[in-house]
Formats: C-alpha cells, sequence, structure tokens
C-alpha cells in the first residue's frame, strides 16, 4: 500500500536518494528543501528518473526560522490529512553564521528543535501506525541545557552538531515514552557514518561512503515491518542493528528534562 512520507532536507543527500527510492516505488512524496530552485530541480528529477511512480509535493521553509516550521506545518496540513511517515533529515554543522533569528544555535534550531515542532504541529494528522523517522548520528555528546536553550555559544562545529544530535535522540525517546501507543512509532537512526553528503564533505573535507548506505536504512526504516514497533528505539547502521544510543538517551528523568525544554523553546516564541 502505497504510503504518504514527509522527507525534510529533500533536495541534496541522502534526504534526495531515499526521496527517489519512495517516489519510484510508487509513494506520495512530501519533499521540503530551503531552496525553491533546488526543490523545482529535485521536482524534475525524480520525475524523470522513474516509471510508474507515485506523486509529488513540495514546500520551502529555512528550518531555523521558528516562523517558517509554524507555515511549513500549515501548509502540510491545509493540503493532506493523513501523513504515514515524517522523515527528520533535514541537518546543519558547519554554518557562516551561527546565532539565528530567534537566538538559539543554529545546529539546535535546524537539528533538534524544528524536528519537534514540525512534528507536534503534525502529529494531528498521524495516526498509531504512522513513524517518525529522526536522523541522529553516531557522534553524539554529553547535552549543554544553556547551549540548547541558547544561552551559551559553543563555538566547535562538531561539539554543537553532536550536542544537538543527542538531544534529538532524547527528545524522540521522551515522545516515544510519553505518547505510548497513542501515538506514532518514535525511531531515532544513525544512517551511517561519513556519508557522501554535502555536510561530510564540508565538515571533514572527504567525499564519504555511498549515500545509498543512508537510503536502504531510511527506505527500510519508512516501510518495513521490523521499525513498526520500534518506537523509542535507536538503530545504529554502523553496525547494521539495533543497538544502545549514548546513555544519557537511556536515561528517562534526562529524555524528559530536554523534552521539557524543548517544549519551552518552542512556547516562549508563541502558541503551538
Amino acid at each position: 500500500m502505497a504510503k504518504r512520507i514527509l522527507i525534510t532536507g529533500a533536495t541534496d543527500g541522502i534526504g534526495l536518494e531515499t526521496a527517489k527510492r519512495l517516489y519510484s516505488e510508487g509513494h506520495t512524496v512530501l519533499l521540503h528543501g530551503r531552496s525553491a530552485e533546488k526543490l523545482a530541480t529535485t521536482e524534475r528529477t525524480l520525475a524523470n528518473g522513474s516509471s510508474g511512480a507515485g506523486t509529488i509535493y513540495s514546500y520551502r521553509a529555512d528550518l531555523s526560522r521558528r516562523a517558517e516550521v509554524d507555515s511549513l506545518a500549515d501548509a502540510i496540513t491545509k493540503e493532506h490529512d493523513q501523513l504515514d511517515v515524517i522523515i527528520n533529515n533535514a541537518g546543519v554543522m558547519r554554518v557562516p553564521e551561527t546565532i539565528t533569528q530567534d537566538g538559539l544555535d543554529v545546529r539546535f534550531a535546524v537539528n533538534t528543535i524544528a524536528p519537534y515542532l514540525l512534528t507536534k504541529r503534525l502529529l494531528p494528522i498521524m495516526s498509531p501506525t504512522s513513524r517518525v523517522i529522526n536522523l541522529s548520528s553516531a557522534a553524539q555528546a554529553p547535552l549543554e541545557m544553556d547551549a540548547l536553550r541558547g544561552k551559551k555559544r559553543l563555538l566547535e562545529d562538531m561539539q554543537a552538531y553532536a550536542q544537538s544530535k543527542l538531544a534529538l535522540t532524547m527528545w524522540n525517546n521522551a515522545l516515544a515514552t510519553s505518547l505510548g501507543s497513542q501515538g506514532p512509532a518514535f525511531v531515532a537512526i544513525n544512517p551511517g557514518s561519513l556519508l557522501a553528503s554535502k555536510m561530510v564533505k564540508e565538515g571533514f573535507g572527504i567525499e564519504g561512503k555511498s549515500l545509498s548506505i543512508g537510503a536502504d536504512i531510511l527506505t527500510r526504516a519508512a516501510l518495513s515491518d521490523e521499525f513498526a514497533n520500534a518506537s523509542g528505539h535507536y538503530f545504529d547502521n554502523d553496525k547494521g542493528q539495533f543497538g544502545p544510543p549514548h546513555p544519557d538517551a537511556l536515561n528517562d528523568q534526562k529524555c524528559a528534562a530536554v523534552l521539557a525544554v524543548v517544549e519551552e523553546l518552542v512556547c516562549r516564541q508563541g502558541p503551538l
């Protein structure tokens, strides 16, 4: 049965490769990107590269801006009354300006807070059989709450990135616990280390491994039965199996504390 699947950061890297797979298999793919031009190019790439394909919807938003995340959610809920899968793929590490208009570190804004806000806004059109796939990372570092709140600046790109990915994994697990069987499955995934994304090329100066490694696991996570009952679990694609994330993500109290701070951040700028 065809699914309705949202992929953030779908105009390049793992997101684009995953979109190609899912579209070619006949699924309805909701593409998100920051550039209208790249979104149009992605639409043409998908349409020209597949036969017997699905349906495409495109949405432009800068996930570092709270207002644009809200507008993205509004646009999606206006056009769709059901969503089967969210793949929160969009992420940043090295950026020219590290502070957003809202006064937050852009790595936390894009990698941690935006996927939470977007997911929460879209929960009303999801069901207990739906799935939220959050792209975590093998790089997970203990979280400094003041950095998440924007009260402390992290100067090292990898330090900020690693903390933001652990924070994402922690709210993933906290929502899985709090919503239980009433909510969709929340699964955090390390899609594979040092894949050939723009982020890896900019951050490490290497070409990286095939993007198909990441697209394979995201497609499986979106569609296969093995992920249907995996809410609150972490899949480490470097090892090819479910396993433990950073120990902090297994601490229910710490996860709940991160969820509370993220909720505080999205609410302080206006009601959800």
